[in-house]
């Protein structure tokens, strides 16, 4: 891909936070990627546990920098729409090291990406706000040197970990996000179950577009919209849903030994075309 093209995706992707509400679909590999291009989203996201699992880790950063890098590059390859990658806290200790990892990202052609705040110690859940900034503020600096005006979706942790005092969770998740936005964000993500009254609330005094989580049972797009939404993903929804189906496939296999589980609506024809070259 060549840089003008880059940055004409990440002008697009940008300007796709603006309204209507942006869907998107969290894919793990290029096939699922080009499958939800073809489906007709406009722009697709990445799943970091989807791709975790897709490469044989755990989810959590254990995966090999190397290879999600990789994953990547064969994404952005198969589809024409623009990509953003979660790439959970930036594979990075310091913000230094963040920045390096936003430079190999930005590499492969996507044209944002998710940052957490969220830590995996039980003594820190969340980093503080200073550091989680001075991570942010590295990426956007980063992606500035690769001259890629790449969407960042900064995520806060507060409520998926539940830190705190839970009446003061919205005060924080509202601080954390003016301070991510100043540092270079432009997308707060807090992600976690929460209820819409409180979507509504957080779109309301968060002074940027918000993105939320949905699963199944979730209100519908239109309604997400009204309460000021600007952006939904499915996270590892779809993997899952994936995984659900082919563990099945195998214990109705195995336990059987008939094969009436593995029918399909796609064929290969179907599947083949998806890979063609185009124009």
């Amino acid at each position: 891909m060549t840089r003008d093209k880059q940055k004409q995706l990440a002008d697009a992707f940008r300007a796709m936070h603006r309204g209507p509400l942006l869907l998107l679909p969290n894919a793990w590999d290029a096939m699922s990627a080009r499958q939800f291009e073809a489906a007709g989203f406009a722009a697709i996201a990445t799943t970091s546990g989807g791709v975790a699992w897709a490469l044989g880790y755990a989810d959590g950063e254990k995966s090999p920098w190397p290879e999600i890098v990789s994953a990547h590059e064969r994404i952005t390859r198969v589809v024409r729409v623009p990509v953003t990658a979660d790439i959970e806290a930036g594979f990075g200790e310091t913000p230094a090291d963040v920045g390096k990892s936003i430079a190999d990202i930005v590499r492969t052609g996507v044209v944002g990406f998710n940052l957490e705040d969220g830590t995996p110690r039980p003594d820190m859940p969340v980093r503080p706000i200073e550091d989680a900034v001075a991570r942010i503020r590295a990426a956007r600096q980063a992606a500035e040197a690769a001259g890629v005006p790449a969407v960042i979706n900064a995520r806060t942790d507060i409520y998926l970990k539940n830190v705190g005092d839970p009446a003061g969770r919205f005060d924080e998740v509202v601080k954390r996000a003016k301070a991510y936005l100043a540092a270079g964000a432009d997308c707060i993500y807090p992600f976690g179950f929460i209820d819409m009254e409180t979507v509504g609330r957080l779109a309301k005094a968060i002074p940027a577009p918000i993105n939320i989580v949905a699963r199944a049972g979730a209100p519908p797009v239109a309604e997400l919209q009204k309460l000021g939404v600007a952006r939904v993903t499915i996270a590892s929804g779809a993997t899952l849903a994936v995984m659900s189906l082919i563990k099945t496939i195998g214990e109705d296999l195995r336990a059987t030994g008939t094969f009436d589980g593995i029918g399909h609506s796609m064929n290969r024809p179907e599947a083949q075309k998806l890979f063609e070259p185009r124009e």
